[in-house]
């Protein structure tokens, strides 16, 4: 394979939380241990939420964090653009060579399936496969999903397999509003961008089998990325970190005077990388801590102390 090259890509509708900056410390991390480049990449597809002032905000962020990029919307790149509202004939394209149809079912009816799935999630049973759907509605875009069993293995979770025909049905690959769906995008610009290595939260694990079963659709002779899906931040209960933890967003710390280092100290050390009693810590000194051949394989999560900040 050829040189690592991993990627971030936030989406720009809000403050970036500190489980949102953990992952990009960690796919940072990811890469530049193996010597990879490493991308930027701003995924906003929805456009009803995503703005401007939230990108140009988290990139603030996360160069203060003390992270860098060799390719991103605001330094460029062979690979560009790096905007997914700025990539829709690419997505256009591929959803052209894909079996689809159109589905005019609206939220209230799919909110109002049950829950049969192992994801946790509605399974679409069909409603609008054979042209069953209602005229005048906005119609979104799903994919007649080949049948059979789909597995990877991820480098954190291990084998993790999904009969995505069974167990989600035909999925969305374009709303009715127009918007590109998420797991479509994200496959064609892996794709376009050449990553190798993809580093995400673990509450995203569900959703690569679709993205694999699209990529081999696409692109049969491509090699799949490798994918570490990480823990989800812990709040001082042991639990996922919520609002009602009261942790302030990345930039917060940062126009409260925060400093960096003590802000990436207390997220390496809620994934083990550091010694409970290490304050302050820069992101380049992290990279003497992790090896380079498996960057993320000893991962320890802890409840997230913000004590000191």
């Amino acid at each position: 394979m050829s040189a690592a090259r991993g990627r971030y890509a936030p989406s720009p509708t809000g403050p970036l939380h500190l489980g949102n900056a953990r992952t990009a410390l960690l796919a940072w991390l990811d890469a530049r241990a193996r010597g990879g480049a490493f991308v930027m990449r701003i995924e906003d597809v929805d456009f009803t939420r995503a703005r401007p002032e939230f990108e140009a905000r988290l990139l603030l962020d996360l160069r203060w964090l003390g992270l860098d990029w060799d390719e991103g919307p605001d330094v460029g790149g062979p690979f560009g653009p790096y905007r997914q509202s700025e990539r829709g004939d690419r997505y256009a394209a591929a959803l052209a060579r894909l079996d689809v149809y159109p589905c005019t079912c609206t939220r209230r009816e799919l909110r109002a399936l049950p829950v049969t799935s192992m994801t946790g999630e509605p399974v679409y049973p069909g409603t609008c496969r054979n042209g069953q759907s209602h005229p005048g509605r906005p119609a979104a875009v799903r994919w007649r999903v080949p049948a059979g069993s789909f597995g990877f293995v991820d480098r954190l979770c291990g084998e993790h397999h999904q009969d995505i025909a069974r167990d989600v049905g035909d999925f969305v690959l374009r709303r009715g509003d127009g918007a590109w769906a998420y797991q479509l995008a994200v496959v064609v610009d892996d794709v376009d961008m050449a990553i190798t290595d993809i580093v995400r939260g673990a509450d995203l694990l569900d959703s690569t089998p679709r993205q694999l079963h699209l990529l081999r659709a696409l692109h049969p002779e491509l090699p799949a990325p490798r994918f570490a899906h990480v823990p989800l931040i812990l709040g001082a209960a042991g639990a996922k970190l919520s609002k009602r933890d009261g942790a302030p967003d990345l930039g917060a710390l940062r126009e409260a005077g925060a400093p960096p280092a003590r802000v990436v100290a207390a997220l390496a050390r809620s994934v083990g990388l550091v010694p409970p009693d290490v304050r302050e810590v820069r992101p380049q000194e992290l990279l003497t801590v992790v090896q380079a051949d498996a960057p993320l394989a000893h991962l320890a999560p802890q409840p997230l102390d913000l004590a000191g900040l």
